[in-house]
């Protein structure tokens, strides 16, 4: 297989990442539930963490459900991929230092992180709504977390992640006829 062959493999049977996205709807919705409770933001911010930490075992039930071959051994680009996901582990120590130091923008500083991840997907899954997505994020939440509180700013990824699985359903159906 050459590259591009590799790429749309990766798009199709991995379905272009949806079970990933679907999964972060139920993250954000969790987070949404714990910023709109009277917890100290201290306490909101360290459940956020927490709340966070089941994506890969989510993402995986969600594999199953809709039938994406979570692991795709036989595709090499798979570990590109999984290394687009570990990169975003090295920006959340920026999201640690704020959970202390500027507590009531942590999530806006994890949703920016959550977004610009994104980017290589695009490329990776051949996405428009990757590649446009992973620009729209951070720049909307950075706008809409300056302005209001951590609750809003979580009730905007639940939304965008709405849209953003509704976006990729329509592209992985049309990547599926196409072959």
């Amino acid at each position: 297989m050459n590259l591009d062959e590799m790429r749309s493999d990766s798009a199709i049977k991995q379905k272009k990442g949806l079970h990933f996205i679907l999964a972060s709807i139920i993250i954000w919705t969790g987070v949404l539930v714990i910023h709109l409770s009277t917890l100290p933001i201290l306490t909101k911010n360290l459940l956020t963490f927490c709340f966070t930490a089941p994506l890969v075992p989510l993402a995986f039930m969600i594999s199953k459900l809709i039938k994406v071959d979570f692991s795709n051994k036989d595709n090499p680009l798979t570990n590109l991929g999984i290394l687009f996901s570990v990169n975003q582990m090295l920006y959340l120590l920026i999201a640690m230092w704020i959970y202390n130091a500027v507590p009531e923008k942590m999530v806006m500083v994890l949703a920016m992180i959550f977004g610009a991840h994104l980017l290589p997907y695009g490329w990776l899954y051949k996405s428009k709504s990757y590649l446009v997505l992973s620009i729209i994020i951070p720049i909307a939440v950075l706008i809409t977390g300056l302005n209001f509180a951590p609750s809003v700013v979580a009730g905007l990824m639940v939304a965008v992640e709405i849209v953003f699985s509704l976006l990729l359903f329509l592209e992985v159906r049309s990547c599926q006829k196409s072959f």
